[in-house]
């Protein structure tokens, strides 16, 4: 058989289980979900493609995912490129999820819905006051939508905010012009669903407290991936962030 095609049926079976896999996700949602008294509606689900070409994202797209995730600016850069290559794919958004440093602020800013990894002051004002130049200059139509990164299980592998600190910086937060906070997100420990509900659970009772005392609504939860989505979904998350779970056909969805 040409090698052409043999691989061209391999691309086939793998978007195939692609397609199957998002209909596994989706009914795990679902389930999740209605356990705590929500919609499908009420939920983003991420597609992390940080690991993955794009061709594979196209064949994501295919399946039917229109948001996807990356960790890195020139990762990032690159799939937008390769995408503007490709004219019968439909539009799709991305998001910056990853840790981002002030000096790639120019190569995220404007080109993501939204930045899930403001875990610090300094990065938070980097970004407000580059976002506000922006605005000024005409090149945004909106400040950057943000979300403020919470170290709840306090690890100190992890990063973002304490949320003693987060209660301390809030109000600074809450007055930068150039940014918009949508909600919070966090890293549950691994390993462990006690733990990651536990996590999951003290993200939402901050956003509670937070949102209560500041007046912002603080829609976004941005928790849950692959190991634990489905307990976050129960403990309140609108966003899930799942990379291995969708692209990779032999990782176990349980």
């Amino acid at each position: 058989m040409a090698a052409g095609v043999e691989e061209c049926r391999m691309d086939e079976r793998y978007a195939a289980r692609i397609a199957e896999r998002r209909e596994e996700i989706l009914g795990r949602m679902d389930a999740a979900l209605t356990a705590s008294g929500r919609a499908r509606e009420d939920a983003t689900l991420v597609a992390v493609s940080k690991t993955v070409r794009v061709d594979e994202v196209v064949t994501a797209i295919d399946a039917g995912y229109r948001v996807f995730g990356e960790n890195r600016p020139q990762e990032l850069n690159r799939k937008l490129e390769g995408l503007s290559l490709r004219p019968d794919v439909p539009p799709v958004r991305f998001d910056m999820i990853g840790n981002l440093q002030t000096n790639k602020i120019n190569a995220v800013l404007g080109r993501v819905e939204l930045v899930h990894s403001i875990g610090s002051l300094h990065l938070a004002r980097a970004l407000a006051a580059r976002a506000e130049r922006w605005l000024e200059a005409g090149e945004l139509v909106a400040p950057q939508s943000i979300l403020i990164e919470v170290n709840v299980s306090g690890e100190e592998t992890k990063g973002g905010f304490a949320p003693s600190e987060l209660r301390a910086a809030f109000g600074e937060l809450q007055s930068l012009c150039g940014v918009r906070i949508e909600g919070l997100m966090t890293m549950a420990p691994r390993g462990d669903k006690d733990r990651a509900r536990a996590c999951f659970s003290g993200l939402r009772e901050l956003r509670d407290e937070l949102s209560r005392e500041s007046g912002l609504p603080l829609r976004e939860l941005s928790c849950g991936m692959s190991e634990d989505f489905e307990v976050a979904l129960e403990e309140g998350s609108t966003i899930v962030r799942l990379g291995r779970v969708v692209f990779d056909p032999s990782f176990a969805v349980r």
